[in-house]
Formats: C-alpha cells, sequence, structure tokens
C-alpha cells in the first residue's frame, strides 16, 4: 500500500501532465497534425547554438572524471562564480559563489529551500492563479498553503488580502513573475509594495518571512518590459532559478537558488541549502548541465518566435469573442471559460481536439490556460477549432 500522502497525489495529478498524455492518445487516434496540444510548457525554440558548442567544448576541456564525478553538494565552484559575477553585471548585485547553490531545474531549487526553511504547519503564501505544484511542493515539507484570491482585472497581487493573511507562522510568499499562468510581469510598484508590507509584518511579529522568487520565465518578457530583480527591493529575498525555459533545456534538470548575504540567518540557510540537496536525494546538480550553462550565460533563445505567437493567438481569440489580459511575458494565455465550470469548459474544447488546462488547477476556477509555446503552424491549424468553440458557446465578437 502507497502512503495516505501519496495516495492524495495520486488522485488528484496534475492536470497538465493528463491532458499531456491524453493528447499522445488522440494524436495516435486522429494524427497529429489534427489535435491541437496546448497543455504542457514545453518550450518549441530550439536551444541556442551556444549549448551544443558548449557541450563539445566542455568534453574537450575536462577529464571525463571531472564532467562525471561528484562535487560539492551546492555545485562547482567555477561554475557558482560565473552565474555570480553574471547576475551581478546585470543586475547590480554583489553576489559570490557562497550565494549561489545550484539545483536540479526550478522545482528541485523550490524544495531545497522548503527543506530548509519550513517547519510543520508553517505558512506559505501564493497569489492566484499560481503554478499548481507549490501545493505538492508546500506538503512535502508538512506546510500550509494559503491562496490570495485573484484580481481578473489585471491579475496583479491583491495586496489588501496579502496583508490580511500573514500572520506569525508565515515564513514564505512566492512570487512568480512573469507569472504562469497568465504571463503577467508583476510592476515595480506592486514589489515595493510587497516588500513594505512584509517589512512591516517582521517587525510586527518579530519573525522573518522569505520572499521565494520562482524566475524561470524571467528571460521571457515581451515590449520591453522590465522584470525587477526582487533581491534589490527586499532582503530577505531568495531567487529560484531555472535554465528549462530561458535556454529551452526542460529535461536537463538545471537551475540555481540565490541566497543574499543580506537574508536573515543567511550563513546558516546556505549551509541547510547543501545539506537539503544531499538529503533529498539530488546529492547535487546534473554535473555536465552545471559546465555546459556555465559558458552560456549571455547565450539567448530567440523571443521573438514566441512574441509572433503570443501575436497570433491573442489577437485571433479577442476577435473571437474570448476574454483574456494580453501577457506580458513568459508564454501562456489565461483565457476565461464561456462557462463558470472550467473543467466542462476544457472538455468541450477536447471534442474540437483542443488540449487546454482549467484554470481551477492553478487555484483561479473559471479559466482556461493555453500554452503558445508550440508550433507557429499548429496556432494556425488550431484557430478554426478556437473559433468554432466560441461560436458554440454563442460569443460575441
Amino acid at each position: 500500500m502507497i502512503s495516505k500522502k501519496m495516495e492524495n497525489m495520486v488522485k488528484n495529478g496534475s492536470a497538465i501532465r493528463a491532458m499531456f498524455e491524453e493528447g499522445k492518445k488522440m494524436a495516435d487516434k486522429y494524427g497529429a497534425e489534427n489535435v491541437y496540444d496546448f497543455s504542457l510548457g514545453n518550450p518549441s525554440v530550439e536551444p541556442p547554438k551556444e549549448i551544443t558548442e558548449a557541450i563539445e567544448t566542455v568534453i574537450k576541456e575536462y577529464s571525463p572524471n571531472y564532467i562525471h564525478g561528484y562535487m560539492l553538494n551546492p555545485g562547482y565552484e567555477e561554475v557558482r562564480k560565473k552565474i555570480a559575477d553574471s547576475i551581478n553585471l546585470r543586475f547590480g548585485t554583489g553576489f559570490t559563489a557562497k550565494n549561489i547553490v545550484m539545483t536540479v531545474g526550478a522545482a528541485g531549487g523550490m524544495n531545497v529551500i522548503m527543506k530548509s526553511l519550513l517547519n510543520p504547519e508553517d505558512e506559505v503564501i501564493v497569489f492566484s492563479p499560481y503554478f499548481g505544484e507549490y501545493r505538492s511542493y508546500t506538503s512535502n515539507f508538512d506546510a500550509k498553503l494559503v491562496e490570495i484570491s485573484p484580481d481578473t482585472a489585471t491579475f496583479q497581487p491583491k495586496l489588501d488580502e496579502f496583508e490580511a493573511k500573514i500572520t506569525d507562522r508565515t515564513r514564505i510568499v512566492i512570487v512568480n513573475s512573469p507569472n504562469n499562468p497568465t504571463g503577467v510581469v508583476y510592476s515595480e510598484d506592486t514589489i515595493k509594495k510587497i516588500a513594505a508590507i512584509l517589512e512591516k509584518k517582521q517587525k510586527e511579529f518579530g519573525t522573518s518571512i522569505y520572499l521565494l522568487s520562482d524566475e524561470p520565465y524571467r528571460e521571457l518578457a515581451f515590449d520591453g518590459v522590465e522584470v525587477p530583480y526582487l533581491t534589490k527591493y527586499y532582503n530577505n529575498t531568495i531567487v529560484g532559478y531555472s535554465f528549462s525555459k530561458s535556454l529551452s533545456l526542460p529535461g536537463d534538470r538545471i537551475g540555481y537558488l540565490v541566497i543574499p548575504d543580506e537574508a536573515d540567518d543567511s550563513a546558516n540557510i546556505i549551509s541547510a541549502a547543501g545539506v537539503a540537496t544531499r538529503i533529498l536525494g539530488f546529492v547535487n546538480a546534473p554535473s555536465l548541465a552545471q559546465l555546459v550553462v556555465s559558458k552560456c550565460l549571455d547565450a539567448k533563445v530567440d523571443v521573438e518566435i514566441y512574441n509572433r505567437n503570443r501575436e497570433l493567438l491573442y489577437n485571433a481569440l479577442l476577435e473571437y469573442g474570448y476574454d483574456c489580459v494580453k501577457p506580458e511575458g513568459a508564454f501562456y494565455l489565461f483565457v476565461k471559460a464561456f462557462e463558470a465550470d472550467d473543467k466542462a469548459f476544457v472538455a468541450k474544447a477536447k471534442e474540437h481536439r483542443l488540449l487546454i488546462v482549467p484554470g481551477s488547477t492553478f487555484g483561479c476556477a473559471g479559466y482556461v490556460r493555453i500554452a503558445y509555446c508550440v508550433d507557429y503552424n499548429m496556432i494556425q491549424r488550431a484557430l478554426p477549432a478556437f473559433k468554432a468553440l466560441a461560436e458554440e458557446y454563442g460569443a460575441k465578437k
């Protein structure tokens, strides 16, 4: 018999992955060209050429034992120094190698820092809509997830509700910007207000509240939008970064944590993160991937490809009568369903061979997420299906 906790997690497994698997079955039945899978945030843009070049260079430069062997749990010293230097150059910070912990993607990093900080019954605040796996990560450490309800007009955080829900058990506040699933970027004004509220509450309760900035989409921003670097606004900020989207390497599982010296008890948190990396079973982040990304810190994917997809799909859906806030980053549209039951709407979309994800997965019922990190031609082929779905509900243009 599996554990009670896992029994519940299996029962309420990822709707995103379930839809992705359904897409594979439908593709076998109807032909891949006749199924329009917008379920999974799997980058369609190829990694930059620098990645292949770096792999070849690493293999030539280093001995096999070095490439494939163990290193310190936080990662190669040389890699962490290069990442710290890169961040400092971009954002005017002052990090060193000791402030960087290499992680198994952003997910691994979030679990490492939660393992380091959370006691049972501690509270983790999230702003709805939010990446649904935050529920599982929080549950891993017997903490409590506290949701701030969504402002569906802008999808910026509801700050009054946020302030009211902070308690003496609040340990972590998660910010994800550009946001999955909305694509919204939290403004500098919003970040400053969040920081001010947290400073006030820390003094009120005499506690340390950590702002965890989950940043896999930092480089995917459009129209010149700036994504604030949160350590500059609030000392108790910890950054979780992933190269999965910025370099199209989701399967390589490589990212890092930034733990600033300014954070309360930073030396112990850094030590704990190294230990957590080991005892959670990661031991260390993938060695080859560490060395490769350290040589590609200035490389970029072609964000214009995602922007082209965004413009095509967003403008077409508006024309068909859909309601959506235009995303400023990431590669998702968060669209209002034509009925209150978002799961029923997703089922209806599937009849048109459209695979999308219910908003309730992200803590925001009545909406659906559409991942447009897909081939441009597939979006073009899917538009008649989106139009037919809207017409079935009698949507007005």
